[in-house]
């Protein structure tokens, strides 16, 4: 409590206040930008903080970072083009709500969900950081191919119109994952000899290509660019029925987002896939899902916030960046002669505890910057659909030039696009392809080291009773559609 409270006395000057305030609005702003995310906006930002004080850059990054989770939700929920890939599941509900005239109420619900998350996510990294590390260490290659497992079982299920459809959206994008150097032979895959993929494909290029671009040119070809979205009704707050039902989901949210957040190779995206489908199964309400159900955005921005402060659990208590940020942020520690790990606590405590307290105090700018914008940022769907994917297409291809630079990186997007499109028309969800491209890499990481641990004996995959446990619910998970279709068919025929 003394470190923290030491840390407040250094975050509350009027410099590190002004630097968490520009860190925060920049990091709204990038968040609602497609394309252009706190990862690439960190790291534009590198060269020119070097002659900031260690503290002050490091305010500054992290409320980027906290910034653009919230600012991620916005453009999901009016364009359903998602800044982040961790906002991916804001777009199932929050867009269906926008266009059925509650935008303002999914964009506060996200709004008072960041904030409610957020705040009980640094709470838990100040005072139960090192525990957490603890159990994340623990963690060994077993569990996390059982836990991956879980995640791609829950998307593929629940993420698309049948287990089928949601499992090809898998499939494409494990395989774009896939592509590049693989890092154990040190041999090229599906590379087609291009130079420019043994690089792999960058994450940021497959989720503006699949849902912005594809989104656009959906609208294209159905022809309703020069349509208008009827605009947004009501006060920009939440009902007493939207507060009873968003207050359980945003607790829930924050119980799954910040323990995974914490894990090495956890990150933001898991979580709220998993808090999607945990709202999903527990609703009374589930007809409402995939029409605009207000747990669906409530929980998942929960999570994604949550996980934001247990990334940095992992980051400085053992030096392991579990995003992209992260590993931005990272550099910027290093580059201060840095190094994040056990001992940055005790050699570097003054910055560590200024950079927590920092974290309180942008969670109350964001939500004070936030919900007074509500019902301007709503305002966006007033504006004409030409209008809106025009700049979608432009921010997403500046944002996509930004990260990679190269003519190559644009015609990967458009060919993603084309492919997103085409997935669009099919009816194949594009949420479980950008889970597939996360984590089929890392998946496959882990896979390889249990098998070289274990001389290829498969059997340590359920070495112990926590994978068992995992697997299980990866079963479980796969057979409960099927068992709820067939019930519905047997009441069906006894009617």
């Amino acid at each position: 409590m003394d470190a923290l409270l030491t840390g407040f006395a250094d975050a509350l000057t009027p410099m590190n206040l002004l630097w968490a305030l520009i860190g925060v609005t920049i990091g709204t702003a990038v968040g609602v930008l497609p394309g252009i995310g706190p990862a690439l906006t960190v790291a534009l930002l590198l060269p020119v903080t070097f002659r900031l004080e260690p503290a002050a850059a490091l305010i500054l990054f992290a409320g980027i970072y906290y910034g653009g989770m919230y600012g991620g939700s916005t453009t999901s929920i009016l364009l359903n083009t998602p800044g982040e890939s961790a906002s991916v599941v804001t777009a199932l509900e929050g867009n269906r709500m926008a266009r059925a005239g509650r935008g303002a109420a999914a964009l506060a619900t996200a709004a008072i969900g960041s904030f409610v998350a957020g705040t009980i996510g640094t709470i838990a990294l100040s005072f139960a950081a090192p525990l957490v590390a603890d159990i994340a260490v623990g963690f060994g290659p077993p569990e996390y191919v059982a836990l991956m497992a879980v995640a791609f079982v829950t998307v593929s299920a629940l993420l698309g119109p049948n287990l089928v459809k949601g499992a090809a959206s898998l499939v494409i994008g494990a395989t774009i994952g896939l592509v590049g150097i693989d890092t154990l032979t040190g041999q090229p895959r599906l590379d087609f000899g291009l130079p420019a993929l043994l690089d792999g494909v960058d994450v940021v290029i497959v989720v503006v290509a699949l849902f912005a671009l594809g989104e656009a040119f959906g609208h294209l070809i159905a022809g309703t660019g020069d349509s208008r979205v009827n605009p947004i009704g009501g006060r920009a707050v939440l009902s007493r029925e939207d507060w009873r039902r968003s207050w359980p989901a945003w607790l829930r949210g924050t119980a799954i987002g910040f323990p995974i957040g914490s894990l090495p190779a956890g990150g933001a995206d898991v979580p709220t896939f998993l808090s999607y489908s945990l709202e999903k199964r527990l609703s009374k309400r589930r007809h409402e899902f995939g029409r605009g159900a207000i747990e669906g955005v409530a929980g998942p921005e929960a999570a994604n916030n949550a996980a934001a402060a247990g990334v940095l659990v992992p980051l400085l208590t053992i030096g392991l960046p579990t995003s992209a940020t992260a590993a931005v942020i990272l550099t910027a520690f290093q580059s201060y002669g840095l190094q994040p790990g056990p001992q940055l606590f005790t050699e570097s405590g003054d910055l560590v505890w200024a950079l927590i307290a920092s974290l309180y105090i942008g969670n109350v700018m964001l939500l004070v910057l936030n919900l007074p914008l509500v019902r301007l940022w709503a305002r966006l769907l007033t504006i004409p659909a030409y209008g809106i994917y025009a700049g979608v297409l432009v921010f997403a291809t500046l944002g996509t030039f930004a990260a990679g630079g190269t003519t190559t990186d644009l015609l990967i997007l458009i060919g993603l696009g084309l492919i997103g499109l085409l997935m669009r028309r099919a009816d194949v969800p594009a949420a479980p392809a950008v889970v597939g491209l996360i984590l089929a890499p890392l998946a496959e990481q882990q896979l390889r080291r249990a098998l070289a641990l274990s001389d290829g004996d498969w059997g340590i995959l359920l070495s112990g009773p926590l994978t068992v446990t995992l697997w299980t619910v990866a079963i479980l998970a796969l057979l409960a559609p099927a068992v709820v279709a067939m019930r519905r068919r047997a009441a069906a025929t006894d009617d």
